[in-house]
């Protein structure tokens, strides 16, 4: 019983497409991400005299609020994802559930 329910959901395509969309969006979300934080990182490594330079007469250098900016961005790709999937994808799950279910 199981293994045919598993079989019925797997082979919906209502599901397929979820898989497929879902795994797409979170690996572009990722490679967005992974490109931000390493090119901080590499900003660092390879020209420290970028964001050490110093904003105005005070303590504050570029890379203070540049590294603020990598933390915000990651909470704001957050947030995308977040919503997308509250939204779009349990949607479909839901749809998956209830056609699996007669």
């Amino acid at each position: 019983m199981q293994n045919d329910m598993v079989a019925i959901i797997a082979a919906n395509p209502k599901y397929q497409r979820l898989v497929k969309t879902r795994s797409s969006y979170g690996w572009l979300l990722t490679a967005i991400m992974m490109v931000v934080y390493y090119g901080y990182i590499a900003i660092i490594a390879f020209d420290k005299e970028l964001l050490a330079r110093r904003l105005g007469e005070g303590v504050m250098t570029v890379g203070i609020p540049v590294g603020f900016g990598v933390i915000v961005f990651t909470i704001i790709i957050t947030g995308i994802y977040v919503r997308r999937a509250n939204s779009e994808f349990d949607a479909l799950t839901r749809e998956i559930v209830k056609e699996s279910g007669k």
